[in-house]
């Protein structure tokens, strides 16, 4: 299991983004989905207020509204769920009225009591950061947030943010969610990692799988025929440089018996952070979800493959690879998010 950050959120170290649901997954998708998840030792849910309002004829809130019918009806125990504030059509922005008002919305929509973890899903300049950081302390103090996060915020901006936090003497930050894989790590390692082992933050990346690019299903620039909407934010990492970096997650997860996606979220959860020692590590809460032993074992009596442990040769091998690539070309992201996310502790 795997803490966020400092705050008390014990959970299996894969996240299941839920921006599908209500888009490319239906109602009954998006529950064979989340039950699958669950069955397999997941208990993180991460979606957003605006999840998926660029959908024709959706309003925004889908995902949510589908999480929260499926919690609803499956019930499950120890599950723990983070949504987004600033994007929603109706809600956007980081004014404290706004905040207060989408995170009620959400709570709605959910069907809970609390918001696990609440992200500023976008910074937003035009409002003073003091007003945001009150109320995002304020939803907390009231009991309608557990826990406070970021995501999209430049380094320079979530210092600031804890520094406001302290003056005011509300809570931090716990997380910070970039977009983070093998074909994009440059302003992450440069920048966001070492203001989260600073101030102790979780970090989820978003675009685990680079649109799926990281899958290995992409291979040409050309996405044409591909019958996925996500098949133009994938196919412009199909570069010489790209490629090359999927021949090596081929290579290794062979050597392993893995597949390339399950290789190169073995890579992000393996990339250097702070690790707590057996006493540092926080117990689990009574009647959590199932360890990650015993998720794995359930996970290949369904016949799914392990994911692969990798050695520091091979890391580092990978490792030099994506950096070989990236001075090459550092692709820009697309705006829509990958089903899964690797939480790691900084």
């Amino acid at each position: 299991m795997t803490r966020i950050g400092t705050s008390d959120l014990n959970v299996f170290p894969l996240s299941l983004g839920g921006n599908v649901f209500g888009w490319t997954a239906d109602r009954d998708a998006s529950f064979a989905v989340l039950d699958a998840f669950i069955a397999g030792g997941g208990d993180f849910l991460d979606t957003a207020d605006s999840y998926s309002s660029w959908v024709p004829g959706n309003s925004g809130g889908e995902s949510e509204t589908i999480i929260g019918e499926w919690l609803a009806s499956r019930r499950p125990s120890d599950v723990v769920v983070a949504t987004k504030v600033s994007q929603h059509p109706d809600f956007r922005g980081l004014s404290g009225a706004n905040v207060r008002k989408a995170a009620e919305a959400s709570l709605a929509r959910l069907g809970v009591d609390a918001i696990d973890l609440y992200y500023a899903h976008f910074d937003d300049e035009s409002v003073p950061l003091e007003e945001t950081v009150a109320a995002f302390g304020q939803l907390v103090t009231d009991g309608l947030v557990r826990h406070v996060a970021v995501s999209n915020y430049t380094a320079e901006r979530i210092r600031e943010w804890v520094g406001i936090a302290d003056r005011l003497g509300v809570v931090r930050p716990v997380a910070v969610q970039p977009h983070y894989n093998l074909v994009h790590r440059n302003v992450v390692e440069e920048t966001i990692i070492p203001v989260a082992q600073e101030f102790g933050l979780g970090l989820v990346p978003y675009y685990s799988l680079a649109s799926g690019f990281l899958t290995g299903k992409y291979r040409s620039t050309d996405a044409a025929g591909q019958e996925s909407p996500r098949a133009q934010g994938a196919v412009k990492y199909a570069t010489d440089a790209g490629l090359r970096i999927i021949d090596a997650l081929e290579e290794i997860g062979q050597n392993h018996g893995a597949s390339i996606a399950a290789t190169s979220l073995a890579w992000l959860r393996a990339q250097p952070s702070r690790r707590r020692t057996d006493r540092e590590r926080p117990h689990r809460r009574a009647g959590a979800g199932p360890s990650r032993g015993r998720a794995a074992r359930a996970h290949r009596r369904r016949g799914g493959a392990a994911e692969p442990r990798l050695g520091v040769d091979t890391r580092s091998g990978l490792t030099a690879t994506g950096h070989s690539a990236l001075m090459r070309k550092r692709p820009r992201g697309h705006p829509s998010r990958p089903l899964s996310h690797r939480i790691r502790s900084v």
